[in-house]
């Protein structure tokens, strides 16, 4: 007997358009173009403007036949879709000569000059590490690139609202230039968060240029800015205390040894500065800038600091000692401090009671990250002390270094202490602790 019935149609053809999306979300290009070809509702899911709000391009230094092609299809889908884009991120993976610096140049001209005229939606863009000042950007090829994204962010400049440029390595007239034609159209920039850390070239003074005073003058918006010490002055912190006050919360400052940072900056501006942004928060990045002297000039008590990190890197000083800036200047920040991250080179000196007082003197302090030389009893009198509730931390990493090859004892050691506060540790923290041999 013959089954008259109709074929019975597959779950698939039933799902909701908006699960059908959540579904190409996690393809990539190329399966999503094939599916696209299943049928017409597949197709319009492909065309669906959801999908296409955010778009990572990166264009791959060492050339391959797999990475050209992937290159290709992201930018020929950006051009096809690029009407919908809300958020962009350009990398540049280790470029590696000038024939290569050009043709980046000569296809973002492109890209920027098409998402320029289709593009009204485009909310943050991220550039980040170009290193502008790199032999194998040529005088010329580089003045064209930077006169091309100048144009799109001066296009672009009503909308955006995220600018990443880290990484940019260019001179001050340079860099003023891009940061100018965020405003070139009405004189001022209503752009929340900008990131302009390693923007500048090394070695530049940018705190004392006018020019770059009168450029930051044009930002009445900033919520979040992330930049280089050698940029802050008594005249930058007035900027911001009147253009932007009323918005701004948070600064990240990264502070390098090689950029400048022996200028003088005023307690009083930073305190003038912190009166009228009540919401403002400061988070200090040091690499390799460790001496207590240095620190002392940067670490002003009217700060309100929320995160600091010290990273020795490859500091050696055998006459350096971290211990004053332990017991003297951190403590003063002990009502809102609430991250702290040392990466130290203390081979010399055991930090031991130092770095405990430090951390219950701290009553917000919730993230601890330390690689150190420590006795793995600090461990121990760290959680003891986490469990009579005499600190908040909700974060511990260390990295215990010792002077020897063989750390099972140290290992041993460690894994009774976690056995001992188990409970703890598994309900209470995010908790990493290892040894790491020095030798």
């Amino acid at each position: 007997m013959e089954d008259d019935s109709e074929p019975e149609q597959s779950s698939w053809a039933y799902l909701p358009d908006v699960c059908l999306r959540h579904v190409f979300h996690w393809l990539d290009d190329r399966d999503r173009s094939r599916a696209a070809l299943v049928c017409k509702k597949w197709s319009c899911a492909m065309h669906s403007g959801s999908l296409w709000r955010c778009r990572t391009i990166t264009f791959y230094g060492q050339p391959s036949r797999a990475r050209t092609l992937e290159f290709q299809s992201a930018l020929w889908y950006t051009k096809k879709f690029g009407k919908y884009l809300k958020h962009l991120e350009i990398k540049l993976s280790n470029p590696y000569n000038t024939p290569f610096i050009k043709k980046f140049q000569v296809i973002m001209r492109g890209l920027l000059s098409h998402l320029g005229k289709c593009n009204s939606h485009l909310v943050s863009l991220s550039i980040k590490y170009l290193e502008l000042d790199c032999l194998i950007w040529r005088n010329v090829v580089r003045a064209q690139f930077i006169k091309n994204l100048a144009a799109f962010l001066k296009r672009m400049s009503n909308q955006l609202d995220y600018l990443n440029l880290k990484g940019a390595r260019i001179t001050l007239e340079e860099g003023c230039e891009l940061l100018n034609s965020l405003s070139s159209l009405t004189n001022r920039s209503f752009i929340s968060e900008i990131n302009i850390e390693d923007f500048f070239s090394l070695h530049l003074s940018v705190y004392s240029s006018a020019l770059f005073h009168q450029t930051m003058s044009k930002f009445h918006r900033l919520t979040i800015l992330t930049f280089n010490y050698n940029c802050i002055s008594d005249e930058l912190l007035d900027i911001l205390r009147e253009r932007s006050s009323h918005s701004l919360c948070t600064l990240n400052i990264k502070c390098h040894i090689h950029d400048p940072h022996g200028q003088v900056v005023s307690g009083m501006s930073w305190a003038n500065l912190a009166k009228r942004a009540p919401k403002l928060n400061v988070n200090f990045f040091f690499e390799r800038v460790m001496k207590h002297d240095h620190l002392a000039r940067i670490l002003l008590e009217e700060i309100p600091v929320r995160s600091i990190s010290l990273r020795s890197c490859y500091f050696s000083d055998p006459d350096w000692t971290i211990r004053p800036t332990l017991t003297n200047l951190l403590p003063a920040y002990w009502h809102g401090l609430q991250k702290l991250t040392l990466e130290l080179n203390n081979d010399h000196e055991l930090l031991d009671n130092e770095l405990l007082q430090l951390i219950l003197s701290c009553k917000r302090l919730l993230f601890l990250k330390v690689w150190a030389f420590l006795s793995v009893s600090f461990m121990e009198r760290l959680l003891q002390n986490r469990a009579e509730r005499k600190c908040i931390l909700t974060t511990i990493k260390v990295r215990i270094y010792t002077a020897q090859d063989d750390s099972t004892e140290e290992e041993r050691l460690l894994a009774d202490i976690y056995r001992k506060f188990k409970y703890l540790i598994d309900s209470e923290l995010n908790y990493f602790v290892i040894t790491y041999p020095m030798v």
